[in-house]
């Protein structure tokens, strides 16, 4: 096809140049190739990903499940209700040309200040849960806003880039990119340090991507370290994660880690078996949510935990593959933020289980429990698979 877009990289002058002369044309000469199948590589991995996380659920939350609920299957029951809901919003989404969500000029504000304003309702009408207010309740729906929120910034940012690629070749455009993202991200910030450190991450890697230019992200970087520090000090739970983090052994708190090392270390090579699990037995907190790959460890093994990386890394590199082929900057960018998103969750997610970060919760994507974050990550594999359905086929 003529004129086909391709994104911003640094590996040479003449890359960049065609770069910056298709980013220019991206308005006026919309993108007519046909759809084709969507990467079904991309779906394989996601399923298996998905399925396996539903019996690790059950593995996890069996004895919980008995104890409390008097039901073994009762968080794999709700889990799985959320798998199938997710699965068929990824599959419709997928089937979708993803440039409707760009077709209209207005649809951008409706994103923008529609996220902004489910944020800052849940800042004042969310119920406190675990000393913040995350949660937004809606008749007998209940649901996280900030799952929401990456979704919408990955999207919001991917609109917001293609169409403004010229500016983002000064120091303005791009200090004015990420001003246009603060304010989603210090909102969830407020209560949420975690997901706000992924908001910003995946805001910086995109325009990083974007753009040619390198030496304004020192300031960025250096201003979004500063911020998250301010959050970090006001709150006097977070800087003793941060002691905690140092010295487990010291701290009633740091009983969830010292726990999830055992398992991790009991595991040995090969694991206790499926199911086998000691440390489930009412030790280990949270062992269906962000400690699930504690569990993994111990009932598969090093082979199994590796072999579960493995099957993530295989996921992004499909995902590089379509964000390098996409038909234009703009699905480019929304595969970019996907990337951004599961490899900076899933980095957060083992480095809190293996106690080489802070303690702060982040569910392993696809496998830990949680309706709201598997329902919203499934919405950014819809996406990418039609992103997938579009780029350019190898003859």
């Amino acid at each position: 096809m003529a004129g086909r877009e391709k994104m911003h990289t640094r590996t040479s002058a003449g890359r960049t140049d065609r770069s910056r002369s298709a980013g220019s044309r991206e308005q006026s000469r919309p993108v007519v190739r046909r759809p084709h199948a969507m990467d079904y590589s991309i779906v394989f991995l996601v399923i298996f990903l998905v399925g396996f996380g539903l019996v690790m659920v059950y593995s996890t939350s069996s004895y919980r499940g008995s104890l409390y609920m008097d039901d073994a299957a009762y968080w794999l029951k709700r889990q799985a209700i959320f798998a199938v809901i997710g699965v068929i919003a990824m599959f419709l989404i997928a089937r979708v040309d993803y440039h409707f969500w760009k077709s209209r000029k207005w649809l951008l504000p409706v994103y923008y200040w529609g996220t902004i304003l489910l944020l800052v309702v849940t800042l004042i009408f969310a119920a406190v849960s675990h000393g913040s207010k995350r949660w937004l309740s809606i008749g007998p729906l209940r649901f996280q806003p900030s799952e929401v929120a990456k979704v919408s910034l990955i999207v919001i940012l991917a609109i917001y880039l293609s169409r403004n690629v010229k500016h983002l070749r000064t120091w303005k455009g791009i200090f004015k990119s990420f001003a246009m993202m603060l304010p989603i991200i210090v909102i969830v910030t407020v209560e949420n340090l975690s997901t706000g450190i992924i908001l910003f991450a995946i805001t910086v890697i995109m325009i990083f991507v974007s753009t040619d230019k390198w030496k304004p992200f020192f300031v960025v970087g250096g201003v979004g370290i500063a911020i998250m520090v301010i959050f970090l000090l006001t709150q006097g739970y977070r800087v003793e994660r941060v002691k905690v983090w140092l010295n487990p052994e010291q701290y009633e708190t740091g009983l969830q880690t010292m726990q999830g090392l055992y398992a991790i270390g009991s595991g040995g090579l090969f694991g206790k078996g499926l199911g086998q699990s000691m440390q489930k037995m009412g030790f280990l907190p949270e062992t269906h949510n962000d400690m699930i790959f504690s569990i993994i460890c111990e009932e598969l093994g090093l082979f199994g935990a590796i072999g579960i990386l493995i099957i993530y890394f295989v996921l992004l590199w499909r995902f590089m593959v379509v964000a390098w082929n996409a038909a234009d900057l703009y699905g480019s960018m929304i595969t970019v933020g996907t990337i951004a998103h599961l490899g900076i969750q899933v980095f957060i997610n083992i480095g809190v289980v293996t106690n080489t970060i802070p303690n702060t919760g982040i569910p392993l994507p696809f496998i830990s429990y949680g309706g709201t974050s598997l329902c919203f990550l499934l919405i950014e594999m819809g996406l990418v698979l039609s992103v997938s359905r579009y780029m350019k086929m190898k003859e």
